[in-house]
């Protein structure tokens, strides 16, 4: 495991984004994510937060609150069908462009797959593409993924091939990490052996999403449950927060009340 950071990172959540911030002060967060609009669909971003863009960039500057923008799921730019790869490059182009508009510090991506008798190079070769042509006016950063046997970015055999990959293209140096630790577990690989693992590959871990998981080990299935309450080892789950030295963000069920325990949970743990 990685030396571990003196000093807690800032905490949040994933939070809905009508009142990102209110919803921040009220889980005693200093970040938050949220989605721009529906996350299940090809529809282009929304901000709902009254005001709109600028608005919500200046009461999250006021409050000292950071922003992260999840993209929507349905975006898959692995794909060898051109019907998602295609929109999902366009869609994904409209996430960046306008967390940038609302000053957000990111923009998070599940790394995508390929089905079970597809060529899992070319899959590596799209998100090349992919990077090569998208405008980052903010980081866009990857997210390890827990299911499919042909995924980008579930075992770390499969992120060195995309990092070499997506190494190659324009501003592929830029793209950053984001480690989720539920994802990891169901994924099958180590927590005690993660974080340097993952910096061997990528150089970096930009952001963390601390999930428990309601399944075992190499289950393939991505369910999230509160801190302590899932299969992953507290004590496994809190040295991985502490290693990977970045923010990090709970996805987990109960609300603003449940989200609020696992943030506590979190500082507990890492004080």
């Amino acid at each position: 495991m990685a030396a571990m950071a003196s000093t807690p990172p800032p905490l949040g959540a994933h939070v809905d984004q009508e009142d990102p911030i209110a919803q921040a002060r009220a889980r005693g967060a200093h970040i938050v994510q949220i989605f721009l609009g529906d996350p299940q669909s090809y529809k282009g971003p929304v901000v709902r937060y009254e005001g709109g863009a600028e608005a919500l960039r200046a009461a999250a500057d006021e409050a000292g609150i950071g922003i992260y923008v999840h993209a929507p799921y349905p975006i898959n730019v692995a794909s060898t069908n051109n019907r998602i790869r295609i929109p999902g490059r366009k869609l994904l182009q409209q996430h960046v462009s306008a967390a940038a508009q609302i000053g957000a510090r990111g923009v998070i991506v599940h790394g995508g797959h390929l089905g079970a008798d597809q060529d899992a190079a070319t899959g590596f070769d799209n998100w090349r593409k992919c990077i090569d042509g998208l405008e980052m006016p903010v980081p866009l950063l990857i997210e390890n993924t827990a299911g499919g046997d042909n995924a980008m970015a579930r075992r770390l055999e499969a992120i060195a091939r995309l990092w070499d990959a997506i190494g190659q293209a324009d501003g592929g140096d830029t793209v950053g990490f984001c480690l989720d630790t539920c994802h990891a577990h169901a994924g099958g690989n180590d927590l005690g052996t993660l974080v340097d693992q993952v910096r061997a590959i990528t150089g970096r871990i930009d952001l963390v999403h601390a999930n428990d998981s309601r399944d075992v080990f190499d289950s393939g299935a991505d369910r999230h449950t509160n801190l302590g309450d899932g299969h992953i080892d507290p004590d496994a789950l809190a040295d991985v927060i502490r290693a990977a030295a970045a923010p990090t963000l709970v996805e987990t069920p109960g609300g603003e009340q449940g989200q609020a325990a696992d943030i506590a949970w979190l500082r507990g743990r890492l004080a």
